[in-house]
């Protein structure tokens, strides 16, 4: 067995494992956080149902998607040996320093990650499945996600007209109308999903309970992360604490969590 390998194989080979993942995740909260923000604009869905086509059909994206499934699911894996190992090795529970301040986040992260990795099963079936799945099973016979024809006055960049289109076959196209001066915009509408299902006051209420969940996750897991790479100067730890807590354990989780509950009581 080479040296390399046996590092990886090592406790703190999955702990280093386990950190890269968790940031690489982190990069991809602040990105699908951004795309989320497109739902507040006032265009029907224009910007968002942009956004997902970009995000699902741009070559370089769907290679870093790919990634994306990979490293959730290798994360999970390495978290659920690390628990198992460290269970193994101290049987007796640990001792609450009253103290510290994340502690209960630092015991807990197996209970968190395992509401996480729930959240994520059902948030994919629920937009990403629904959004691939006319690609996938051309001729199941239920209700496919509707298409919605955008027109935008090609002079003031305003949105004319937003219209469900009937049920049919149809495809993504942006295209310019010379006569109307108008450009326009035929996509799938997963916004139509998302109102769909932050109509259900329980899927909003998990939503919001799961972002709790990534909440405690991240105060515990952003700091440690740097921590198990050797990114533990003094000089720099109080900023990485500082974004630890204030971006990804406040500020993210709020932006997700404020999404449904604006949704559930304007979209409905």
């Amino acid at each position: 067995m080479s040296g390399s390998t046996q590092t990886l194989s090592s406790s703190i080979g999955k702990k280093l494992i386990m950190s890269l993942t968790g940031l690489f995740l982190c990069l991809f909260l602040i990105v699908h956080l951004s795309g989320n923000f497109q739902l507040f604009k006032d265009d029907s869905g224009l910007a968002f149902n942009d956004y997902s086509h970009f995000m699902t059909h741009f070559p370089p994206i769907k290679v870093v998607s790919y990634l994306l499934y990979l490293t959730i699911i290798v994360h999970s894996i390495y978290a659920l040996i690390l628990t198992i190992n460290n269970r193994r090795a101290r049987p007796v529970n640990y001792v609450i320093q009253p103290k510290s301040p994340s502690i209960w986040s630092s015991r807990n992260m197996g209970i968190l990650g395992s509401v996480l990795l729930l959240f994520i099963v059902i948030h994919m079936g629920n937009f990403w499945f629904s959004y691939h799945k006319d690609e996938w099973f051309k001729n199941h016979e239920g209700p496919k996600m509707p298409f919605k024809e955008y027109r935008t006055d090609l002079k003031t960049g305003k949105l004319v007209s937003a219209k469900q289109l009937p049920q049919g076959e149809y495809e993504y196209a942006k295209y310019v109308d010379v006569n109307a001066q108008q450009e326009i915009t035929i996509a799938k509408d997963l916004q139509a999903q998302v109102i769909f299902s932050f109509s259900s006051p329980l899927y909003v209420f998990f939503y919001v309970i799961a972002m709790a969940a990534l909440s405690f996750h991240m105060l515990h897991g952003f700091q440690s992360s740097w921590q198990t790479m050797g990114m533990n100067h003094r000089k720099y730890k109080p900023i990485v604490n500082q974004i630890g807590i204030w971006l990804f354990a406040v500020i993210i989780p709020i932006g997700f969590a404020v999404m449904p509950i604006v949704y559930y009581f304007t979209k409905r």
